[in-house]
């Protein structure tokens, strides 16, 4: 069966890779993903805060005659909570492009352009094939205002596309107020790609402790909803590939997302919870569903479910509403 597929500008087996995650930590584990048939190895994210906080350290360094106030630096992250530094992250580039074949796609991740986006071009350097640019903000400020917030992700990705030439990703959440609209926005600014979505993290409240607590959840099928309903409706509308990111735990998952749009299924979750061989059991049961269809392709089914054909998808999502609240006896 023919599970081939074009995301980012590369022809792929098949649209199965591990999502930005510890995942790649290991240089074992990142062969043991090779083997079990990842298309491709996206790492983890280097953040801003890390980069920005080394710029200061060494300007600090440079500079300590000046006066400078070390209470700057406490408002960065304790840098033990990170796994690789900038200098280490670089180098772990050069080790998993020695190690696997597949593309190799780096991970940023910030909030807010700046110096610290000339990075991309150090990772570009380094020898990744592309490079994904994970936006995680959330919008706390009463005066910030949704027109700024849009601008400032454009102005990051025109800043990095600016520097490096390899293929661009940008990884996006689902809270913004027209996402299509920013889709289209990204895309004619040059996005190579779109992932949807990120996860943003709820804390808790700790009532016996009456502080915030911070627990990591893995995803689950219910969160690919959301994904697919946004797939359906930006998916043949845009020039930039699309990816899927959060709730793929089955072949069913990523069959539904593709038929919806998608040109890569990034996991995860499933991956933390039942290994890496996973991804080789969820590539086969969907060769042996397609074969039960009569597709002959990936490619024959891929967008089968956009909206694409819809004259009005905010008529048809409206409809859908409507009709779903009646259904409930």
């Amino acid at each position: 069966m023919d599970l081939s597929t074009n995301y980012l500008g590369f022809h792929l087996p098949h649209p199965l890779m591990p999502g930005a995650s510890p995942l790649v930590d290991d240089l074992d584990n990142v062969r043991r993903l090779e083997d079990a048939g990842a298309a491709a190895i996206v790492m983890h994210s280097l953040f801003e805060e890390q980069i920005v906080a080394e710029q200061f350290a060494a300007f600090d360094h440079i500079e300590t005659h000046a006066g400078n106030s070390p209470e700057a630096l406490s408002y960065f992250p304790d840098t033990n909570v990170f796994a690789l530094g900038p200098a280490e992250y670089l180098n772990r580039i050069v080790q998993i492009k020695r190690a696997v074949s597949v593309p190799v796609i780096a991970s940023l991740n910030g909030i807010s352009p700046g110096g610290w986006l000339g990075f991309a071009d150090q990772i570009q350097q380094a020898g990744a094939d592309a490079l994904e640019l994970n936006v995680y903000s959330v919008a706390t400020d009463l005066n910030d205002t949704s027109e700024h917030v849009e601008h400032v992700l454009l102005d990051m990705l025109r800043s990095i596309k600016e520097r490096i030439h390899v293929p661009v990703a940008i990884k996006l959440s689902p809270f913004y107020s027209a996402l299509a609209h920013l889709a289209r926005q990204l895309d004619d600014a040059n996005a190579d790609g779109l992932v949807l979505f990120n996860r943003f993290y709820q804390p808790d409240i700790d009532l016996e402790q009456l502080s915030i607590g911070r627990k990591l959840e893995l995803s689950n099928s219910g969160e690919l909803l959301l994904r697919l309903r946004w797939l359906a409706i930006i998916s043949g509308r845009l020039r930039a590939s699309l990816a899927v990111s959060g709730g793929v735990h089955t072949a069913l998952d990523a069959i539904k997302a593709v038929m919806c749009g998608a040109h890569a299924v990034q996991m995860v979750s499933a991956l933390l919870l039942h290994g890496v061989q996973h991804l080789a059991k969820v590539r086969e049961e969907m060769s042996a569903w397609l074969e039960k269809h009569e597709y002959e392709s990936l490619s024959q089914m891929q967008g089968s479910m956009s909206l694409i054909r819809c004259p009005d998808p905010s008529a048809y999502e409206r409809a859908n509403y409507l009709e779903l609240l009646q259904s409930w006896k």
